[in-house]
C-alpha cells in the first residue's frame, strides 16, 4: 500500500524538474547537450517522473472523499472540460508559443481568448478533477498540474520576452493571460477547432470509464 507522501514527492519531482529544465537549467543544458540532446533528456526525465506519479497514484488504494460533489458540479465540470478541449485543440493552430512556430500579426481563434490556451486547458482539467473527485491524492495531482500549467505559462512569458524582444511584448499587449480579459472580443475559434474540440471531448469522456473512472458527459 502506498502513501500520500509518495504521491506528493513524485508530483514535486515531476513539477520541479519541468520548471528547472524549462528555465534556470535550460541554457546550460542546451549548451552542453545541444538542442536535440536537451529535448531527449527533457523527455526522458518527464516520462520517468510522470511514471513515478502514476505508480504512486495506483499504489494508494482506497481513499476517502473529502466532500461529495453535487450533480451541478458534475454538469459544470463536463461543460468546463469541453471548453478545455477546444482550447487544447486551438492551441495547436497558429500559436507562436510553440517551438519553431512563426510569429503572427494578430491573435485569432483561441489565442484571442488567451495567449496560453494549452496551459489553461490543463489548469481547467485540474480544477474540474479537484471539484468532482476530491480524494487526497487527486487533489495533490490537480494542484501540481495547475501549478505547472499556470506557473509554466508565466515562465514562458518571461522566457519568450527574452528570446523575442521585438515580438513577444507586442504579442502580450494584444493578448490576455487570463482568458476573456484581453483587448480582443473576437473569441470565435472557428469551426475546425470547435469540431476538433468536441470530438476530443467526446472521445475523452467515452474513454473515462474504460480507464476506471466514472462515466461523465453525455455518457453518464
Amino acid at each position: 500500500m502506498g502513501s500520500l507522501a509518495n504521491v506528493i514527492i513524485a508530483m514535486a519531482a515531476f513539477v520541479g524538474t519541468h520548471f528547472l529544465m524549462s528555465h534556470p537549467l535550460r541554457a546550460g543544458m542546451v549548451a552542453r547537450l545541444g538542442l536535440g540532446g536537451f529535448r531527449v533528456v527533457y523527455s526522458l526525465v518527464s516520462f520517468a517522473t510522470l511514471g513515478w506519479v502514476v505508480w504512486a497514484m495506483r499504489e494508494m488504494g482506497p481513499e476517502p472523499f473529502l466532500w461529495t460533489a453535487p450533480r451541478w458540479a458534475w454538469l459544470l465540470g463536463a461543460a468546463l472540460m469541453l471548453i478545455a478541449s477546444i482550447l487544447l485543440v486551438g492551441s495547436l493552430v497558429g500559436n507562436p508559443a510553440l517551438p519553431g512556430a512563426p510569429t503572427v500579426e494578430a491573435p485569432r481563434g483561441v489565442l484571442a481568448i488567451t495567449r496560453h490556451p494549452m496551459m489553461w486547458g490543463f489548469a481547467i482539467w485540474a480544477f474540474v478533477h479537484a471539484l468532482v473527485w476530491p480524494q487526497p491524492s487527486v487533489l495533490v495531482l490537480a494542484a501540481g498540474i495547475a501549478i505547472l500549467a499556470l506557473g509554466g505559462a508565466a515562465g514562458q512569458d518571461a522566457k519568450k520576452a527574452a528570446l523575442q524582444p521585438g515580438f513577444w511584448p507586442r504579442w502580450k499587449a494584444q493578448t490576455a493571460f487570463v482568458p476573456f480579459t484581453g483587448p480582443s472580443r473576437s473569441w470565435w475559434p472557428g469551426w475546425p477547432v470547435m469540431l476538433g474540440g468536441v470530438v476530443l471531448w467526446l472521445v475523452a469522456t467515452w474513454a473515462h470509464p474504460k480507464l476506471g473512472a466514472p462515466p461523465v458527459g453525455v455518457w453518464s
